[in-house]
């Protein structure tokens, strides 16, 4: 079965926190420092801040393509937003809804 880029995405960063890729219900990947969702598609976005926000310092992981998309989204919500490496391009925190 090939892999979704969804599930490249999440276990390369799990990889990189030193934790395992959540399949199951819940964020992807939950480590010490932070908790990551991954979402690939602009409809994805929007569950992926409800299913995090909520989170220790909460981000979306998302493709190169997708960055501006998750940064107007997250504005506002304290959620920030990473690359599919894990490079933070914006920080968490700010005002919570």
């Amino acid at each position: 079965m090939k892999k979704t880029t969804h599930d490249r995405i999440a276990e390369q960063l799990a990889s990189k926190e030193g934790v395992d890729y959540n399949r199951g219900k819940g964020p992807d990947i939950k480590g010490p420092k932070r908790t990551i969702e991954v979402a690939v598609s602009a409809s994805d976005l929007n569950s992926s801040v409800g299913q995090v926000r909520r989170h220790r310092k909460p981000y979306i992981a998302t493709t190169p393509g997708m960055i501006d998309d998750a940064i107007r989204v997250t504005q506002g919500t304290g959620v920030g937003v990473m690359n599919p490496q894990g490079e933070i391009v914006k920080r968490t925190g700010g005002k919570r809804k």
